[in-house]
């Protein structure tokens, strides 16, 4: 039996068709890895709430006497809740609790013959779901398109991929999970070790976390000393770094343009939209994600001749 040459299994098409399905289980991350993530941290919670030497040692006093028994409730109560994991339970209509047949999840092509409805109770389904299947396709297949057929291009749909999650993820809840920021940034610190990634060395890798992490790390206390409020979270300095170790230290003021210019035209079609209100925060992670992208995309080098900087 003859093998696929290399240029069919890394076109465009092909990998945009890759995109789909990664797409696909990109939606049951972004929903369930903040559940999955709420419950640990209040699981942890419980369990201080249980320990009166913890509590001892973090405030000097004595524990009240109802701490004990609201830390074993809590447990209890989330010790009662459906375990819920990326893989398990299988996906069900959350109105009717229908559960999800392999027919009915097909990406893209389900949501259009269900009309974008249940198939058991007629409820809307998202229109977010498709979109987030059709966009990864897309980056799957530029992805593709600006590095050729070589297999690097599966190592930045990867990064591509975790940058999608990210970016729901955040726009959703606020948080960039370390459970994606670092080992995002660790995958690209050890594929630059290993030589995968184009004129990449592991050096310029390294030097692109450590610029990427320090350079928005000084921003926010530079701010927070100037203001006395935080401007943004400790995920976004993780992901800036992820980003340096991924695309080298030279690509950091790019990134850092590229999300600014990305944020102006959100922040200005929410405001023409009065989506955005006055002290409502917006969460930086999605445009750095989305700078990284168009820096991928476009090429550093070209970047840098439109900014002057080459």
């Amino acid at each position: 039996m003859a093998e696929l040459p290399l240029d069919l299994l890394l076109s465009p098409w092909a990998l945009a068709l890759l995109g789909l399905a990664v797409g696909s289980f990109l939606n049951v991350v972004i929903y369930r890895l903040p559940v999955i993530l709420e419950r640990q941290w209040w699981s942890d919670v419980a369990t201080q709430l249980r320990d009166r030497d913890s509590f001892r040692r973090t405030f000097a006093a004595e524990a009240p006497a109802g701490l004990h028994q609201a830390g074993s409730a809590l447990r209890k109560t989330i010790g009662a809740l459906r375990p819920v994991g990326l893989a398990t339970p299988g996906s069900r209509c959350p109105s009717c609790g229908h559960r999800i047949r392999w027919h009915e999840n097909i990406p893209l092509l389900s949501w259009i013959r269900l009309r974008g409805r249940c198939a058991s109770c007629g409820t809307t389904i998202s229109l977010r779901y498709p979109v987030i299947e059709l966009a990864t396709a897309v980056l799957f297949g530029l992805v593709a398109w600006r590095i050729g057929p070589d297999p690097v291009a599966l190592l930045y749909c990867a990064m591509v991929a975790v940058l999608v999650a990210l970016t729901l993820i955040d726009w959703d809840t606020t948080v960039l999970p370390d459970v994606l920021t670092l080992p995002l940034l660790w995958a690209g610190v050890t594929a630059a070790a290993l030589g995968w990634l184009p004129g990449i060395s592991l050096k310029g890798s390294l030097w692109g976390a450590v610029i990427g992490y320090l350079s928005l790390w000084s921003v926010y206390w530079l701010f927070k000393l100037t203001t006395g409020k935080e401007g943004m979270g400790f995920g976004d300095f993780k992901l800036l770094a992820a980003l340096g170790a991924w695309l080298s230290w030279q690509a950091i003021l790019p990134i850092i343009l590229m999300s600014s210019i990305l944020g102006a035209m959100v922040g200005l079609v929410m405001k023409l939209r009065g989506a955005l209100r006055e002290g409502r925060f917006v969460p930086f992670g999605p445009f750095l994600a989305g700078g990284g992208v168009v820096v991928l995309l476009v090429g550093l080098d070209r970047i840098l001749e439109w900014i002057g900087w080459a």
